[in-house]
């Protein structure tokens, strides 16, 4: 299918083909019939894109931050490759369209197949051919509402949400500043609900357009816009001001204070300063008020993304509620978007409209559609002809299921740089994703789906990298269709997908590795190195320094993401294994519980782990710390000797009273020794670089931790470990 796009380093604006989405639960696929340009927003995104490396910076200091930051987290080195990832990836345009639903996913029980629909999202109503749109962010259209008109719901939901945070009433005056798209829908739904609407803006155009709009008061900002609202209002100033403009200037606030009556309410909706001079806000006792997006449940994954509806009688306009409100008002004939509408091209034709956008026609812009006509080429497997790496006997074919930024940042670059390697398919929630991917790692193919990786000769193994609910099913596909499997921590999220994935491995005899690389750095080698003749137990102590991860993230969500303990925290549960070369048998843990309502009171734990050769593991996992303090620091002490591991940067052994400074250097977590180790594996037939039943272990004791928060009891992991074929000292 086709779908716009910009590369993000180059500026550059095409139309290219991609993958079709999948249709997930919870979601409908659509077959786009009409999709909305937004000038004013679009060309904001549009000219970042455009700008050189300095502009990027300027017009973002909060990622330039960002950067230093990790600079000093994880060096110069990982910090750049991070950066030219991200800078590479291809953006998706598009935030609003309307078409016809393809197929429908998982728990949607109102829509069907052949039904029309208008959709929002940034990330999900893009310029495409076929989109995916979870069901929260769509509504059926009746049969007297065109695919043109509903294009513009998601902008017409923006501007219901700035009117309803405006509380104007009949035969109120309010004040629109900011005359482009989102302010000519605000004059009209003011006007249909009975309003005296005066609209101020910059460009002569959209000032004579808000009288179509319904404006009775239409004023250019250099006339003398507060006598003329003084006329008007009889002295009285307006009840309302609703500031829609995208502006660099404070004058929108400032002029909103001046014509403003006593105790009237200011809403803000565009993009401006909000330098707030006190004087008139003070003096009128002015109302201040912001109005997020679409309404309630923007950015609010539980509602977009899952689903979860606000109960009408607590919530009475939600997003989705204002885009059917904005529907209604269409199919009576109470707004129209015809007027607005200056600009019609084809999907093929979008890099014209892209000029337009940026003002290379000369022409001033409102509305602009891009029409979508004839069947879509569903392609579910786009070979790249562009692929430079020829296949050569003896290669490994690896492909992917998810390359998101950790698997772009960390798995793939270190594979790239293997010689017996062959990138062959991946495969990406969006389309979009996999071709961005794909162009820049080489890949020979990109797929719909895990099907088309599975049934391509070439790939030998494949790498999971999906969100953690994935994990355990991709990996048993993919090995029982005799793939080996690379999967990214952690294995399953819980025992049933466990057990699911362990029999897949056991009956397939294919190699499996769970991505838990810290024990393959090369520092960590080398203090377990000086420990492998120890004679007496050992005690490791492990402190991460994790940081604070907000309650709404998906890693948080115990179906998506399982939480940080099975997320992330299963990384020194297997480091304990490793250093003692012995499987947990008995787990202790404790948590802060802090009463945050946006923490989760698993984020902060001690844990305990009893091994099966006597040795005591520690972990204090926090999120409670300062991010300038190193993340990760290991203590081992075992034979009257001891190690120390900071951050995988620098290393000591002390023994006979004397220290051991390790060679390190440059932040080394193992995921290029870890990588190579399992393709050396695949290669060769060897086993895997971990021990199936090692993987076993440490993800059970993953859940146990759990279980002892739980029920404040430590919980014996003998019986649980023998039931699932892992024997003592297998780490």
């Amino acid at each position: 299918m086709k779908q716009v796009f910009q590369n993000f380093k180059s500026g550059e604006v095409s139309v290219g083909d991609v993958p079709p989405p999948a249709c997930k639960p919870g979601g409908v696929l659509v077959r786009t019939s009409r999709s909305l340009i937004s000038a004013g927003t679009e060309r904001g995104t549009v000219s970042v894109g455009q700008s050189s490396m300095l502009g990027k910076a300027r017009q973002r200091p909060d990622l330039v931050k960002q950067v230093i930051d990790n600079i000093r987290k994880e060096g110069l080195g990982a910090t750049v490759l991070k950066v030219r990832t991200r800078l590479e990836s291809l953006k998706p345009f598009g935030y609003s369209a309307a078409g016809v639903v393809a197929a429908v996913g998982e728990g949607v029980k109102d829509l069907r197949v052949g039904d029309r629909v208008a959709c929002a999202g940034a990330t999900y109503a893009n310029h495409a051919e076929i989109i995916f749109v979870p069901r929260n962010l769509c509504t059926p259209l009746p049969d007297g509402v065109s695919v043109d008109d509903a294009a513009y719901t998601t902008i017409g939901a923006i501007a219901m949400q700035g009117v309803r945070q405006a509380d104007s009433r009949l035969g109120e005056t309010v004040v629109v500043i900011g005359l482009g798209l989102i302010g000519q829908i605000t004059v009209q739904l003011l006007h249909a609900s009975g309003c005296r609407v005066v609209g101020i803006d910059l460009d002569p155009q959209t000032v004579e357009r808000a009288s179509v709009s319904g404006a009775e008061l239409a004023l250019h900002r250099k006339d003398d816009v507060e006598r003329r609202i003084d006329a008007f209002t009889g002295g009285v100033g307006a009840d309302a001001v609703i500031i829609t403009a995208s502006a660099k200037s404070n004058d929108p606030i400032e002029l909103a204070g001046r014509i403003a009556r006593l105790r009237a309410r200011v809403v803000v909706v565009g993009l401006v300063p909000m330098d707030v001079p006190r004087s008139p806000y003070y003096e009128k006792e002015l109302d201040v008020r912001m109005s997020r997006s679409y309404g309630p449940g923007r950015y609010d994954p539980s509602y977009e993304e899952r689903g979860i509806d606000y109960p009408i009688s607590y919530v009475r306009w939600t997003e989705g509620r204002n885009m059917s409100s904005f529907i209604e008002l269409l199919a009576a004939k109470r707004i129209t978007m015809a007027h607005l509408t200056t600009h019609r091209f084809a999907l093929a034709d979008a890099i014209a409209a892209y000029d337009v956008v940026l003002g290379k026609s000369g022409d001033s812009p409102c509305g602009i559609l891009l029409e979508y006509s004839g069947e879509p080429e569903l392609e579910e497997r786009i070979d790249h002809s562009a692929a430079t790496r020829a296949p050569h006997a003896g290669d490994v074919g690896v492909a992917f299921v998810g390359a998101g930024n950790f698997a772009t940042a960390s798995l793939l670059p270190p594979l790239k740089r293997l010689a017996n390697v062959r990138l062959t398919g991946v495969a990406t929630s969006t389309g979009l994703t996999a071709r961005g991917v794909a162009d820049k790692f080489d890949f020979a193919f990109t797929a719909s789906g895990i099907d088309q990786i599975l049934d391509d000769d070439s790939t030998s193994c494949v790498f999971v990298a999906t969100r953690h609910n994935l994990h355990h099913s991709l990996a048993a596909r993919a090995l029982g269709a005799g793939k080996a499997v690379f999967v990214e921590k952690p294995l399953a999220l819980d025992r049933d997908g466990l057990r699911e994935v362990a029999d897949a491995a056991r009956l397939s005899g294919r190699q499996l590795l769970t991505g838990f690389n810290r024990r393959f750095a090369p520092l960590a080698r080398q203090i377990h190195h000086r420990f492998a003749k120890r004679v007496g137990p050992m005690m490791v102590s492990f402190r991460v320094n994790a940081g604070f991860v907000p309650r709404e993230h998906w890693t948080q969500d115990p179906v998506e993401g399982g939480g940080r303990m099975i997320g992330e925290g299963c990384h020194f549960v297997d480091f304990v294994q490793f250093m003692t070369g012995a499987t947990p048998v008995r787990v202790s843990a404790s948590a802060v519980r802090s009463g945050n309502a946006r923490e989760t009171d698993a984020d902060t734990l001690a844990i305990t782990l009893e091994m099966s050769d006597g040795s005591v593991g520690s972990i204090l996992y926090v999120a409670l710390g300062d991010k300038r303090l190193a993340k990760e620091r290991c203590e081992v002490f075992a034979d009257g000797s001891a190690a120390i591991l900071d951050d995988f940067k620098s290393g000591s052994v002390f023994r006979d009273g004397r220290e051991e400074k390790l060679k390190g250097g440059a932040q080394d977590k193992g995921h290029a020794s870890e990588i190579a180790s399992f393709i050396e594996a695949v290669r060769t037939g060897g086993p895997s670089p971990i021990s199936l039943e090692s993987q076993i272990a440490t993800t059970l004791t993953s859940f146990a931790v759990l279980d002892a928060l739980r029920t404040g009891a430590p919980v014996d992991l003998t019986d649980e470990l023998r039931a699932f074929g892992v024997a003592s000292g297998v780490a």
